[in-house]
């Protein structure tokens, strides 16, 4: 009996340490829940070209949209926990989710393995280029006076565009038109053509069409300006001081993941967040890199419930007072 239990245990030890040395040998899907294009999707295609080369496979960017996101991180939650389906999750599907959908099918906290933090993103609120408030009293202003005929573009119920949005609404006391996406990079596209008014959006999706004139930007929601767009005011420079507020990308994998892939994912990401090219590209975005110690799982974990503490109340009331 003894020894066949030694031969058993060396058996799964064995075949352990095989699984270690072996993964991956296949592309590994990386769900992003949104369009192309838009700021978690840019995210993830930056850290997912470094990622490859660390792991010696390529990681393959899937778009799954709907649901603000929770339509795509759902379905990645389900997946096999082996290591060849992660996601890009961020403060909406991971942070303000639980409060938006009832009978969401994950727990943020519980229903993931964390693998780390890939960026930090402030919001900025921004408008059409036609849009006739110079600075964002005025802008406040006519959003509270037009009520419903100020058309606000958001990426879907739980994204952080319409977290945010929300929250800005809420605290201004408008109530625009909500016009909903299958993600922010359309939602854009139609603001940069002058379809709707106004979004709030997170920098790495806007900086270039702030610096290029074809959006107008009125502040960016952080307590200092951002070196990629130094002209653009903070709120509380521009008179909207209670409004502050960032948002994250984050890699997760399905709970259960083995121990030896999860810390070849971590190591990898690790390795995307130290490339000069992957840095630069989030940096000249306006995007944050996580500093040591903000970017592995067990941060990643508790900024994840922290999140859901946060916005779980800050939305629920918004939302009631926006009904």
């Amino acid at each position: 009996m003894k020894k066949a239990l030694a031969i058993g245990l060396l058996a799964a030890l064995s075949a352990a340490t095989a699984r270690a040395d072996s993964y991956p040998q296949r592309p590994i899907t990386m769900v992003v829940p949104f369009a192309a294009g838009g700021p978690t999707d840019i995210v993830a295609r930056i850290v997912a070209e470094p990622m490859s080369k660390a792991l010696g496979q390529q990681v393959v960017i899937e778009n799954v949209t709907g649901a603000g996101g929770t339509t795509g991180i759902t379905r990645a939650s389900q997946a096999a926990p082996d290591g060849y389906t992660i996601m890009m999750g961020h403060m909406g599907t991971h942070g303000a989710a639980p409060a938006l959908f009832k009978g969401l099918k994950y727990d943020p906290a519980t229903s993931f393995d964390p693998i780390g933090l890939a960026a930090g993103t402030p919001i900025v609120i921004v408008a059409k280029k036609a849009f006739p408030a110079p600075d964002l009293k005025s802008f406040v202003e006519a959003v509270k006076a037009g009520g419903t005929s100020i058309n606000q573009a958001h990426a879907g119920v739980g994204s952080v565009s319409h977290s945010t949005g929300v929250l800005f609404d809420s605290q201004i006391g408008a109530k625009p038109t909500l016009v909903v996406y299958r993600g922010t990079g359309p939602a854009l596209n139609d603001l940069m053509a002058g379809q709707v008014d106004f979004m709030t959006d997170q920098i790495v999706n806007v900086a270039t069409q702030i610096a290029g004139g074809t959006i107008k930007a009125y502040a960016i929601a952080t307590p200092e300006r951002n070196p990629s767009l130094p002209d653009v005011p903070t709120t509380k420079e521009a008179g909207l001081p209670g409004y502050e507020v960032s948002a994250w990308n984050a890699v997760f994998a399905p709970k259960g993941l083995p121990e030896d892939v999860r810390k070849k994912l971590v190591a990898a990401l690790d390795a995307a967040l130290k490339d000069p090219n992957a840095t630069k590209r989030i940096q000249e975005l306006g995007g944050t890199v996580p500093k040591t110690g903000e970017a592995g799982p067990a941060a990643l974990q508790k900024l994840v419930e922290s999140e859901v503490a946060r916005w779980t109340p800050v939305l629920r009331n918004a939302v009631e007072a926006n009904q």
